[in-house]
């Protein structure tokens, strides 16, 4: 069945709030067992908070826009059941403490099966009215944690399809605690300089295919989670990325910071990073660990963005695992692949653990890592952020690899070279040192 959403009183005149009448149409659908609920092309739908349902596909047809309100108490879906959204105290890229419970939404599912979101419409978070400091390089929200474009908890089989998601002032598709996703074609399409507004972010889920995708983001493009508030549902795990081109002012692919839980099994494949501050980042700052986790048949291209606003400094390859706070635990990562990787970047691998040693068995297989100079940016740190560490910018030349507290690590194969115009701030090619089991072939 189809139910369209102007046979219960959408306008789609791109002002009147047609909340109201596309709530209708899905709850209207999902008590009649499930189906189709239309929003036709050719139009725009203004809308606050929409609680999706069991059974239902919510399809924009070619040409229909769902734009957020341009009022913030429109997103207020729980009232006071949830604490407002404070104020900053700091910008977020000096402190972006988060549980991962947002308090304000838009599109919202939770304890369902079967949901759906297809077509090749647009939904814009309407990024605008969220804006606070603005300079050249990033604009800072107003208040944090602002609303995610898609907050979707405890979900079996969803699926989104196709469709575009763009100007999202938050994390565009937070997933929590969610099994069996396919998320298949999709564009997320945000501003290069509007903090934290990830692109896809599974938080503690499970059998996992994002396919096939374009992501352009500041901060990250698709991040991997298992935060505080969520620690119910386990750990985040059985993961599939392919075919994906990514851009980030931050990392294409990260794991955490948030990471209460285990990540594992996870494989990401078949893509293409480009124009990025960072390509892989793995980032443990929790009690978590990162195990069994596969890279292979990826092109990275990083450069270097404000260093003051983002953090990362254009590594290809990032992998961190040291204390968020002097009297917190730390994790451990094992068991992670890098195979056919090749990578043009400002900086060099980084790896870097705790005085613990808590970095362990990583193989670089056939890696080719060019040094070039893209930016005016200064290269003179290895960036560590957020840590506990005195010095969370550690000063440093570049390097092909920068490594300290990682052991049995192998490259195999691994290929560097390194652009006239960067010779005069290189420092070793392979600046290691505290490893234990270090091993290298190069090739030429």
């Amino acid at each position: 069945m189809i139910y369209n959403v102007l046979h219960y009183g959408a306008t789609g005149d791109g002002t009147t709030n047609d909340a109201p009448a596309i709530q209708a149409a899905i709850d209207h659908c999902a008590a009649s067992g499930g189906g189709r609920v239309l929003l036709p092309g050719g139009a725009t739908y203004r809308s606050g908070s929409l609680i999706l349902r069991s059974f239902v596909e919510l399809h924009l047809e070619a040409g229909a826009v769902l734009k957020g309100s341009d009022r913030l108490e429109d997103y207020d879906l729980f009232g006071s059941d949830r604490p407002a959204a404070t104020e900053l105290s700091a910008p977020t890229y000096q402190n972006c403490e988060y549980s991962g419970m947002p308090t304000l939404f838009f599109l919202y599912a939770k304890d369902s099966e079967s949901v759906s979101v297809t077509g090749l419409g647009r939904i814009d978070g309407n990024e605008k009215i969220f804006y606070g400091a603005v300079t050249p390089w990033h604009i800072e929200g107003a208040f944090y944690p602002r609303v995610p474009l898609l907050f979707l908890e405890n979900i079996t089989h969803l699926t989104l399809l196709h469709v575009t998601l763009t100007g999202s002032a938050f994390w565009t598709t937070h997933m929590v605690g969610c099994n069996d996703v396919l998320i298949d074609g999709i564009r997320i399409l945000n501003n290069l300089r509007l903090a934290n507004c990830d692109g896809i972010d599974p938080d503690h889920c499970r059998n996992v295919r994002i396919t096939n995708c374009h992501i352009e983001t500041a901060d990250d493009c698709i991040v991997f989670k298992n935060t505080a508030a969520a620690l119910r549902y386990g750990s985040c795990e059985n993961i599939l990325v392919s075919g994906c081109t990514l851009i980030s002012t931050s990392a294409a692919i990260k794991f955490g910071t948030e990471s209460e839980a285990p990540f594992r099994n996870i494989t990401v494949t078949n893509c293409c990073i480009s124009r990025s501050n960072r390509g892989i980042s793995l980032m443990l700052r929790d009690k978590g660990l990162i195990e069994n986790v596969t890279f292979s048949n990826l092109n990275i291209d990083t450069r270097l963005f404000s260093t003051l606003h983002w953090w990362g400094e254009a590594e290809p390859i990032a992998i961190t695992a040291v204390r968020r706070s002097a009297d917190a635990p730390v994790g451990t990562i094992s068991g992670i692949r890098f195979r056919n990787i090749n990578c043009i970047s400002e900086k060099g691998i980084l790896l870097y653990g705790d005085e613990s040693h808590n970095i362990t068995d990583v193989t670089f297989d056939s890696v080719s890592i060019r040094l070039e100079k893209k930016t005016d940016w200064p290269r003179k740190f290895h960036d560590l952020r957020p840590c506990a560490m005195d010095c969370d910018m550690l000063p440093g030349a570049v390097n092909a690899v920068f490594a300290r507290h990682a052991d049995q690590v192998r490259m195999e194969g691994i290929k560097v070279s390194i652009a006239p115009q960067l010779l005069e701030q290189m420092g070793q090619v392979f600046d290691v040192a505290e490893c234990e089991g270090f091993t290298m072939t190069q090739r030429y």
